[in-house]
């Protein structure tokens, strides 16, 4: 599903707002989507750059598209430049790929895939990207178990109250 199309100059957040780069969205809009703002969305730009990612509020309704330095660095982009984008909202609610480390050890651990899915998907994220920042395999599998072995404890926790 398309959200949106068009071309605006590139700009930036105040700096007391973090001072990134992004692309403004109605209130309208969000509005339309099928989730409203939890609905995530893929951002394309300038036909080269491809972004999952979710909704940021603005303030007074409205939201905003993040848009890493590194991306604005790929396509040779500066503060008040021109971008083209679309914006389409992204088939799969996770909107991150799972690691491979994750699919294995959750295809070979049935506790560990119980706790993964009970997990929201906002917490689900959280641990794809930390593992996304791990390069050691080891230790992405030592992270994950940690990391789901915290979450079932809080999941039992939540029950017995």
């Amino acid at each position: 599903m398309r959200i949106q199309k068009g071309q605006q100059n590139l700009t930036k957040l105040p700096f007391n707002r973090g001072g990134f780069f992004h692309i403004p969205l109605s209130e309208e809009v969000v509005k339309s989507l099928p989730e409203g703002a939890k609905t995530r969305i893929i951002c394309q730009l300038d036909d080269s750059v491809r972004i999952r990612c979710g909704l940021n509020p603005l303030g007074e309704g409205a939201y905003f598209i993040l848009i890493a330095k590194r991306y604005v660095e790929a396509l040779e982009k500066q503060e008040h430049d021109l971008i083209t984008y679309e914006l389409t909202v992204d088939p799969d609610p996770l909107g991150v790929d799972i690691p491979e480390v994750m699919h294995e050890l959750l295809d070979q651990d049935s506790e560990a895939k119980k706790t993964f899915d009970q997990l929201g998907n906002p917490r689900k994220r959280t641990l794809i990207h930390r593992i996304n920042r791990i390069k050691n395999i080891d230790l992405q599998v030592r992270h994950i178990l940690d990391f789901l072995e915290a979450e079932a404890h809080k999941i039992h926790q939540r029950k017995t109250f």
